[in-house]
């Protein structure tokens, strides 16, 4: 007997395109990208996720799966967690079939993704926040429906959803008008590079897919090195589309034979791609849509002369995190730095401090300063940007030339976090 397969056969995926035909239109579209085309000097495609009805991907699987039900399963309604696009996914299908729907999402969810999951289910759902993450939320589904009788749609660990996800892979060959080397797909459980990579397998298999996880939340990656399902004890939920503590035993199975490589990025990185994206080309991401375009520089010399597909898998962004985005892109791109300094308790230490310190281009982006007369030296909590990274070396050499006495925060994530927010 032959090696188990655990990927969907390719005709599941096809009748999953059909079913999807009742809400999608159109296929999104697969666009050149001349910015990323010459920056890596590779032919770079972009899988326009993000410009689904509910502005990610997930409403392939959502909708393929709730399709699937029987009536009396339907009659009873049905459950799902989410962080986000997955619940609107399923709202959208509840509304659509006129199915009733209760949809957990963690606390941290940003409001952005709350309003437009209840917009998208209308009077069909309703939201329930439950814990700080994705699987506490699920947790809490997996008890309602238990509790309820209705029937749970699992995010991405259920055939239907992987093989509605699947149709991502089908368009992409369908649109492409030559031979595809890479294909960079986002991590969070693993259904979509399930999927894509199910299809490319059977359909181009000399196509290399590759993974892309958040460095907070790389428990894919983790897995594949401890040869079985490993969940995460910590999580960065700030990539809320691809933070999930365990990924799927069966998107787990399925990702073991048709991924090639799993590349895990900052999230800073992500951040510094999010901004690029709409300063260069006017699109707008969320963290998880970025991931495989972060990606690209881990593979800068293997995909050079490659014609490369990247799926940018959703757009929904609140607009409040981009002050977040811009901090954390600046931190790690080497341009944004806090100190804490201390300077003597006299008039002019300050100004004495920015005239020997700061270089011609640098900036002071946050000071506090609390005078403190029966000390001879007092703190003061001092932010930075530079314009560029090699600056840094410039600046130190400056400090220490003045002999100022001084705590690097950067280098210090708790310290550095409860200091910063706190301004």
């Amino acid at each position: 007997m032959g090696e188990k397969k655990y990927f969907p056969a390719l005709n599941n995926i096809m009748t999953a395109e059909h079913t999807l035909s009742e809400i999608l239109v159109a296929p999104t579209p697969l666009a050149r990208n001349s910015t990323l085309t010459k920056k890596y000097g590779a032919d770079v495609m972009l899988k326009r996720e993000d410009l689904q009805v509910v502005r990610s991907y997930k409403i392939r699987g959502a909708y393929n799966k709730i399709r699937s039900l029987t009536p009396e399963q339907m009659e009873c309604g049905i459950v799902c967690a989410s962080a986000g696009n997955h619940a609107q996914g399923v709202a959208f299908s509840c509304n659509k079939l006129g199915i009733k729907g209760k949809i957990f999402m963690p606390v941290t969810t940003p409001k952005q993704k709350i309003n437009q999951v209840q917009m998208f289910g209308g009077d069909q759902i309703e939201v329930v926040l439950k814990g700080d993450t994705f699987d506490q939320a699920n947790d809490a589904a997996e008890d309602a429906c238990r509790n309820e009788g209705k029937t749970f749609i699992a995010p991405f660990n259920d055939p239907q959803i992987i093989e509605g996800q699947g149709t991502v892979g089908l368009e992409i060959l369908q649109q492409s008008n030559s031979a595809i080397d890479y294909v960079f797909i986002p991590i969070g459980g693993g259904g979509l590079a399930s999927g894509i990579g199910s299809v490319f397998k059977q359909m181009s298999p000399h196509t290399k897919i590759i993974g892309v996880e958040p460095a907070g939340a790389a428990g894919m990656k983790l897995s594949f090195e401890r040869g079985e399902v490993t969940g995460l004890e910590e999580i960065d939920k700030f990539v809320d589309g691809a933070a999930v503590q365990r990924v799927g035993d069966l998107t787990y199975n399925i990702c073991r034979e048709v991924l090639d490589d799993i590349v895990v990025v900052p999230e800073g990185k992500v951040c510094s791609t999010i901004l690029d994206l709409y300063n260069f080309d006017a699109i707008v991401v969320e963290p998880a849509g970025a991931l495989s375009i972060s990606a690209l520089d881990y593979y800068r010399d293997q995909i050079k002369g490659k014609n490369v597909v990247c799926v940018i898998s959703g757009s929904n962004n609140d607009i409040v995190r981009m002050e977040d985005i811009k901090e954390r892109s600046l931190l790690y791109e080497g341009l944004k730095h806090y100190f804490m300094i201390q300077l003597p308790q006299r008039a002019g230490a300050l100004r004495n401090f920015t005239t020997n310190i700061l270089g011609p281009t640098d900036e002071i982006t946050l000071i506090d300063y609390r005078k403190q007369t029966n000390r001879e030296k007092g703190p003061v909590l001092i932010g930075m940007e530079l314009q560029n990274r090699d600056d840094f070396k410039a600046l130190m050499k400056r400090m220490e030339k003045h002999n100022i006495e001084y705590e690097y925060l950067n280098d210090r994530p708790n310290l550095f976090e409860f200091m910063i927010r706190r301004n």
